[in-house]
């Protein structure tokens, strides 16, 4: 055992003044103190020696490692404090920035669009319950929305309160509009943005995730005028001082009236049979809108009474599309840098 450690530190001391770079001393450390390294295999010799030379053995091993550790730490410092030669004149590599996805951008500059007519932004939970997503807005249980083709439930325990329902991945913000107008009194003004899933297939137009924006107020006196001002406003501070609104009736389960709500094409302006934003039409459809049906706010513990509300929705992919010209919802989601960063 003397000789082999004796022997090892001849060893390494001729390694230790031939080595001349960093890496001539990596090449050191793994061979004298890796873990197939000869020192190792002198400690796993030292169990099988008498009481008295474990001891002894097992301190001068330890010494050694210790002398080996240290001494290939002063020759990297050394070697590592060598002065090197440096070219200022030589082109520095060129940083490349990231970017915020165009989506989030979008979604902050509608949210700030709406904040400046007086709203604030809440944000909801992405697993609701059928309660929150469903009941609470007026859709019935015989509605096709809550069919499971078109919902995405949860296979988790449901919530202590049975009424409540199974879990689900949230398929529209509106769940927010309930939780808020559950604990707050009117006046209320609140914008919504986040993720919403469905189980759509996959196409240039649909996606099973995408992110929407709700949007409500309520108070006394509100009534349908308010809401198309409020929605011309946005509509004139986020695509186009120029732009007008035209607003269709329709139906949805937690408005009453409703209305699809379109803007004219800030593009041609109706004016050219080929434009490649309205295809002609003249016209481009943004959102869904409507009163506040007073079965939503009976069912969230506000008096329809003496409140009215109103409330909206969009999708976020879509004004984005119209807006920078984007033909296809996929190219979002693919993480195309060449895309990603026109924007």
């Amino acid at each position: 055992m003397e000789i082999k450690v004796k022997k090892l530190e001849e060893e390494f001391g001729k390694d230790l003044l031939i080595a001349q770079t960093p890496s001539d001393v990596e090449a050191l450390r793994i061979k004298y103190l890796g873990r197939k390294a000869e020192i190792n295999q002198l400690f796993s010799i030292v169990p099988s020696l008498s009481k008295e030379a474990k001891g002894v053995w097992g301190k001068n091993l330890n010494i050694l490692k210790n002398k080996i550790t240290f001494a290939l730490s002063e020759k990297s410092r050394g070697l590592n404090t060598k002065e090197e030669k440096i070219d200022l004149t030589y082109p520095s590599a060129r940083l490349t920035r990231g970017s915020r996805h165009i989506l989030n951008v979008v979604s902050e500059e509608i949210c700030s669009v709406f904040e400046k007519l007086g709203f604030t932004v809440v944000e909801g939970t992405e697993i609701e319950d059928e309660w929150h997503n469903f009941s609470a807005l007026n859709i019935p249980l015989d509605h096709p929305s809550r069919d499971a083709f078109d919902t995405f439930y949860l296979d988790i325990p449901q919530p202590q309160e049975k009424h409540r329902g199974k879990f689900l991945l949230r398929s529209h913000t509106s769940p927010s509009q309930a939780r808020v107008m559950k604990l707050s009194k009117p006046p209320i003004a609140v914008v919504s943005p986040g993720r919403v899933y469905r189980p759509d297939s996959v196409d240039a137009s649909h996606s099973f995730m995408f992110h929407q924006v709700e949007g409500f107020a309520v108070d006394e006196n509100i009534n349908f005028a308010h809401l198309k001002g409020v929605l011309l406003n946005f509509a004139r501070l986020f695509f186009s001082p120029d732009v007008n609104l035209r607003l269709r009736p329709h139906f949805f389960p937690f408005t009453e009236p409703s209305a699809e709500v379109d803007i004219s094409c800030f593009i041609c302006k109706g004016k050219q049979e080929k434009c490649s934003l309205c295809k002609g039409k003249g016209w481009l459809e943004i959102l869904g809108c409507g009163m506040i049906h007073p079965e939503v706010l009976k069912n969230c513990g506000i008096d329809p009474k003496k409140y009215k509300g109103f409330a909206f929705g969009m999708g976020v992919e879509r004004p984005a599309m119209l807006k920078y010209g984007i033909n296809d919802i996929r190219l979002f989601y693919e993480n195309d840098v060449k895309f990603l960063e026109q924007f």
